[in-house]
């Protein structure tokens, strides 16, 4: 099956192998200088041109620091990634075992303010317990405090007798 974008023809002979490649514009930028482009018809012209083995060879150690540049650029995108998951991971440990303090400080004051609120409640519905029995008590202090008033009254009028 041949593809459209590049043909490529080999010829086996004597003394030299030679291939023949057509290659179609690409976008992606190289490593390799503008001459060798031009040298090895890497520029993306659709002329056809004839290499040797060690045309063959020096583009191939273009190929090779190419990709040991896209290999190096991807372990050291990988390894800020790395970092920077890391540093997030290590934060968001940081911040539950934070959250986690404060909802146990928060339960602490919550528990102690129920507490605090059911003893008030049970003191209030004892003094309300307290005060019913008040109601026969302020009658019988009435009633008393009229009779100190009748006895202070006779007395009074014992003590000026003229």
């Amino acid at each position: 099956m041949e593809d459209s974008t590049s043909a490529v023809d080999q010829r086996d002979e004597s003394t030299e192998e030679e291939v023949t490649i057509r290659k179609q514009n690409t976008d992606q930028p190289s490593t390799c200088s503008e001459t060798e482009r031009e040298a090895f018809g890497l520029d993306g012209s659709a002329s056809e041109t004839t290499w040797n083995k060690s045309d063959i060879l020096k583009a191939v150690e273009v190929v090779e620091s190419d990709s040991r540049a896209i290999a190096d650029s991807f372990s050291s995108l990988f390894d800020s990634l790395r970092f920077a998951l890391s540093e997030v991971t290590s934060g968001s440990v940081d911040h539950m075992r934070c959250f986690g303090d404060a909802v146990g400080r928060l339960q602490e004051s919550a528990l102690d303010a129920a507490t605090k609120g059911n003893r008030y409640i049970n003191s209030c519905l004892r003094l309300n317990e307290e005060m019913k029995g008040m109601d026969s008590l302020a009658t019988q202090l009435k009633i008393l405090r009229r009779n100190v008033d009748a006895l202070d009254v006779a007395v009074n009028k014992l003590v000026r007798l003229p």
